[in-house]
């Protein structure tokens, strides 16, 4: 049997490479109530085609709505949201989407909130000042189950 011709062998290449990636595709639920950092983190995302934004919430009682019904793999979670703020919100979250991991992406540096919200079933910690460098790597290692502490918190002693 002759090989395949070096064309087909990089179209079936590439078929196999989208097809992997379409299996290992994590779905997220942003929450945040300012649009812009919404937007932000969106676009942050969409460069990785790992990662695809199935939703997004605007305040503490939406997400609780949204990961009970959509069952993202990972929920992207500020603090300080409207009308149930986001420990109390992961709280709620762990009950109806058990298998959602939380990542909180928060701009609250007191350690004391950063280890209530690791305590009410949060999966990881990012600063928003971070993100930039440190969103993959968190998502990553929480998705491996394992815990993620923003650098910054390291400078506060926690």
């Amino acid at each position: 049997m002759s090989p395949l011709p070096q064309s087909l062998n990089l179209v079936s290449d590439a078929c196999q490479e989208e097809a992997i990636s379409d299996l290992s595709l994590v779905r997220i639920l942003v929450v945040d109530d300012f649009v812009d950092w919404q937007r932000c983190v969106r676009e942050h995302l969409k460069q990785d085609r790992r990662f695809h934004v199935i939703a997004v919430a605007s305040d503490g009682l939406e997400a609780v709505q949204k990961a009970q019904q959509l069952q993202p793999d990972l929920i992207l979670l500020d603090i300080g949201l409207p009308l149930l703020n986001g420990i109390a919100a992961a709280r709620q979250i762990c009950k109806v989407s058990p298998n959602s991991k939380i990542l909180f992406l928060t701009q609250e540096l007191e350690p004391a909130v950063a280890q209530a919200a690791l305590s009410s079933g949060g999966d990881g910690y990012v600063i928003k000042s971070n993100a930039t460098q440190e969103l993959i790597p968190a998502i990553e290692t929480v998705l491996l189950g394992k815990k993620f502490v923003s650098t910054r918190l390291d400078d506060r002693g926690f």
